[in-house]
């Protein structure tokens, strides 16, 4: 299914980049490893070059050791023993490299959810400034991505998906969210280009 572009028009100045968990940890070598990972970080580097001042990467950040976490989480971090964080390499929770030059003046924020928005940070952070539309790139389409975009279209902010700037495991949940995102969200949500979405935020 093909982006719909810019339908509501170009970007104004209260524009922000949400790069979503572009990590070490989802690289080659790790056992959450993104396929696409290396595939999207030259188009999300055109954004962040031109926008690093308007843009904030998040991290994901897991359990110190596993079996801890609430409820469910408790049971994820068993199943993810490996991927907590008295067992994976202390760099793993970093950006990765290509990104990682851009802060500062990116900002970076952490979080131990799925979504940014749930431990107040984002909100916090955006609360007095003048930020009304949300640009996501990241990973994964189908969970964090996912996550992040329904939060902002809770709050009411104009959110704006890079289709070409997204990564995730796995072809089909990405592509079925893709056209969730599409034919769901029309009001709420754009799907766009890098190419068209640096023609329309100068």
């Amino acid at each position: 299914m093909a982006d719909q572009g810019l339908i509501h028009g170009p970007l104004g100045s209260g524009t922000l980049h949400l790069c979503v968990d572009m990590q070490r940890v989802f690289g080659p070598g790790h056992p959450w490893a993104m396929p696409w990972l290396e595939r999207v970080t030259p188009t999300i580097e055109r954004l962040c070059e031109r926008h690093a001042d308007r843009t904030v990467f998040t991290r994901f950040i897991p359990a110190t050791r596993p079996g801890e976490g609430r409820g469910t989480w408790a049971r994820y971090y068993r199943r993810w023993a490996d991927i907590t964080l008295e067992r994976l390499d202390s760099e793993a929770v970093r950006v990765i490299p290509a990104l990682e030059r851009f802060s500062p003046p990116a900002r970076v924020l952490d979080k131990h959810v799925y979504s940014p928005w749930t431990e107040g940070q984002l909100d916090a952070m955006l609360s007095s400034s003048n930020i009304d539309t949300l640009v996501i790139t990241g990973g994964e389409t189908d969970v964090c991505v996912l996550a992040s975009a329904l939060g902002g279209i809770d709050r009411g902010y104009r959110v704006i998906l890079v289709g070409d700037a997204l990564c995730s495991f796995v072809d089909e949940t990405h592509d079925a969210l893709m056209e969730l995102y599409l034919t769901r969200f029309s009001e709420q949500l754009e799907v766009t280009t890098a190419e068209e979405l640096l023609e329309n935020w100068r």
